[in-house]
């Protein structure tokens, strides 16, 4: 049960209804991030901004996204985002594998798993090691590299914000959030 009341759209603050209203799917996430009022929309347009701008490759997004809420804990945001990444072409041993913690596992090729070394070092040590930096330039831009880097940043905001207030699951939304923002 969530530590805190979910937003009811119809006594919020008109521009926090009119947000709500017109999400494409009416999850708890977003009726929990609705008490920050005026970080509501930022935080929406970040999220819409790393699902469906970034030059990043959805495929790796993704696997690095899974890799924060395998870390985090957030249960929520991996059941969230395990069917957008099977979309973007994870696949069931990848995603077995993320779950186990297995990141240097034969599922990944040698792109992936820089991204998922990268990944929990930035998650877990703040800043990646110098190796681990270099092998990630190897194969990503300076653009990739830098939006890698907000997008496990930001995710690690929302699973904090999924834990801390305990967020009830909804059911997958699959990928209708990324589809509608594209």
């Amino acid at each position: 049960m969530a530590r805190l009341p979910y937003v009811d759209p119809a006594s919020a603050p008109e521009q926090v209804r009119e947000l709500l209203e017109r999400l494409p799917v009416k999850l708890n996430i977003f009726r929990m991030m609705a008490h920050a009022t005026t970080d509501f929309r930022p935080l929406v347009g970040l999220g819409s901004a790393i699902l469906a701008r970034q030059k990043l490759s959805p495929k790796l997004r993704e696997l690095a996204i899974l890799r924060v809420a395998a870390l985090s804990p957030a249960r929520y945001e991996w059941v969230q985002h395990v069917p957008i990444a099977q979309a973007t072409g994870a696949t069931a041993a990848q995603i077995t594998a993320l779950e186990r913690g297995e990141i240097a596992a034969d599922a990944f090729d040698a792109v992936e798993r820089a991204v998922l070394r990268f990944t929990t070092e930035v998650l877990c040590d703040v800043r990646a090691s110098e190796a681990t930096f270099a092998e990630a330039a190897r194969h990503l831009s300076a653009q990739e590299i830098v939006e890698l880097i907000v997008t496990v940043g930001y995710y690690m905001l929302i699973a904090r914000l999924l834990e801390t207030t305990a967020v009830d699951l909804d059911p997958p939304s699959g990928t209708k959030v990324v589809d509608a923002i594209r």
